[in-house]
This record gives structure tokens, C-alpha cells and sequence, in this order.
């Protein structure tokens, strides 16, 4: 029975497709949410997205410093850790 019952899908057909790339590569066939460029899967849902001005970046190097500090120190301490052992091993 479902096999001839007539379905409306001119609308749908005609609405402008989503622009993203799949995993395959290909385009995504979904229809884009309106007045977006995206559907609802791929960043057009509202209220998606990063906020306004970026804010959540970490800019200027602000965490770079205490990253490059921090892994000098672990380094320090493993260089240490080799010298104790070689001496424990030799002595």
C-alpha cells in the first residue's frame, strides 16, 4: 500500500542543499536549514557554532608559556631520574 500513495516532496526537492563534505568526500544531500548555508547536522541548527568574536580561542600565547615551562621541568626531572638510576645500576 505504501508503494502508491503520492507524496508531496517537490518543496524538499527544490530546497538549496547543504554545502559540508562528508566523511566519503562527497556532498551532503540533506537540505540546508533556511537561511543558512548548512543543515541541521553540519552547523545550521540554531544557536550552533562558536560564539561571537571568538571568545573561547587562546590567543597571543597566553597558555604557551606555562605549557613550555611545565614540560621543561618534566624534562629536568626524567634527565634526573636517568642519572640516579644509572648510578644505583653502576654502583
Amino acid at each position: 500500500m505504501s508503494g502508491n500513495h503520492i507524496r508531496n516532496t517537490g518543496s524538499m526537492l527544490a530546497s538549496p542543499r547543504c554545502g559540508a563534505a562528508t566523511r566519503n568526500g562527497t556532498a551532503c544531500r540533506a537540505p540546508a536549514v533556511q537561511g543558512r548555508p548548512r543543515c541541521r547536522m553540519h552547523g545550521g541548527a540554531w544557536r550552533s557554532g562558536a560564539p561571537m568574536g571568538n571568545q573561547n580561542a587562546r590567543k597571543h600565547g597566553v597558555f604557551a608559556q606555562d605549557g613550555i615551562a611545565e614540560r621543561r621541568a618534566i624534562r629536568e626531572l626524567l634527565g634526573e631520574t636517568r642519572k640516579l638510576l644509572a648510578e644505583i645500576k653502576s654502583g
